[in-house]
């Protein structure tokens, strides 16, 4: 995958994401993070914990939110230099 093409796919779940956590759908918004983490290189994804119950989604995207942007970024700098 091109940096181009990663950065509009990157983009697009960005869109989907904000979406729908700023209507109040987290599991929806949580759905997004888990196909996010499916995008990046298999050494760069993380061990995303299964959501059991609708209470533990808002600390499940606080939790694992940061930590897929920030492999996103290092997965960008990894196609910037190729």
């Amino acid at each position: 995958m091109s940096l181009h093409e990663f950065d509009a796919l990157t983009q697009r779940m960005q869109l989907a994401f904000d979406y729908a956590a700023n209507l109040g759908q987290y599991t929806e918004a949580a759905k997004v993070l888990y196909q996010m983490n499916d995008q990046l290189p298999d050494d760069l994804q993380l061990s995303l914990e299964e959501l059991e119950n609708e209470s533990a989604v808002r600390l499940f995207i606080s939790k694992y939110q940061p930590q897929i942007k920030s492999a996103i970024v290092e997965y960008r700098q990894r196609l910037m230099n190729f």
